[in-house]
């Protein structure tokens, strides 16, 4: 009997399955209005990615550390100056982030119960703990996986580790997800399919060139379109 090609699909969370981008815009249009008389939005907006930039490798990727790297601009924009008051509400515009309710995707539950029963299917995703795991329970999808991985970062090895121990390991699985960085070029670079769902926001820190010339790369417009790719590889 012919082995089968693909046993195993792993799903990005943020994104692809539920919106997340949109609401860190939303809360750092808010950062830039609280600190407004004392530098240009664009200004604030510059120093808050350079100040997310320098604190992934302390605070890892998540609300808690996008809050920490509110703070941290607040105080160089306003040299030291920035009142108790501000830094009170960046506490509180970091906390509604964490309790922003979970806006699932279009074409996911549908493409989630076609494939479930058919495919090991796997929820990797990288960020905080806690509010990744509030965002799943709140989306309603969780049945449909038969793992989830929360991991601090995603790299080839993350894949290999993840497919090697769900599955018939990473030649035999395929990564569905928005951002080429975390989602896709690892991935590829595991042996796994890549198939990237672009979102229409998508944080700066994850863009890079399309791996176009990959085997195992595919692009899809919308969920949607996933099950047409499956189909397509026997």
């Amino acid at each position: 009997m012919t082995q089968r090609l693909l046993t195993t699909i792993g799903f990005d969370a943020d994104d692809t399955l539920w919106q997340n981008e949109q609401f860190y815009r939303l809360t750092e249009q808010q950062f830039t209005e609280l600190l407004a008389e004392y530098a240009e939005s664009e200004t604030i907006s510059r120093g808050l990615l350079e100040a997310e930039k320098r604190n992934l490798r302390h605070y890892g990727f998540g609300i808690k550390g996008f809050t920490l790297s509110m703070i941290e601009t607040a105080i160089e924009i306003t040299q030291g100056e920035v009142p108790t008051t501000v830094i009170a509400q960046i506490l509180d515009i970091g906390r509604d982030l964490l309790a922003h309710p979970v806006e699932t995707l279009p074409h996911v539950r549908e493409t989630l119960e076609a494939l479930a029963g058919n495919y090991l299917l796997v929820l990797i995703t990288k960020g905080d703990l806690f509010d990744q795991e509030r965002k799943l329970a709140q989306s309603g999808l969780g049945d449909f996986f038969d793992a989830v991985e929360i991991v601090s970062d995603k790299n080839a090895s993350t894949y290999r580790r993840i497919f090697a121990k769900v599955g018939g390991g990473p030649e035999r699985a395929m990564m569905v997800g928005n951002s080429l960085k975390s989602d896709i070029v690892p991935a590829l670079a595991a042996g796994s399919f890549g198939v990237f769902v672009p979102h229409e926001l998508t944080w700066t820190l994850e863009h890079v060139e399309e791996p176009t010339e990959a085997p195992r790369f595919r692009k899809i417009g919308h969920l949607g379109e996933l099950r047409g790719v499956i189909e397509k590889l026997g």
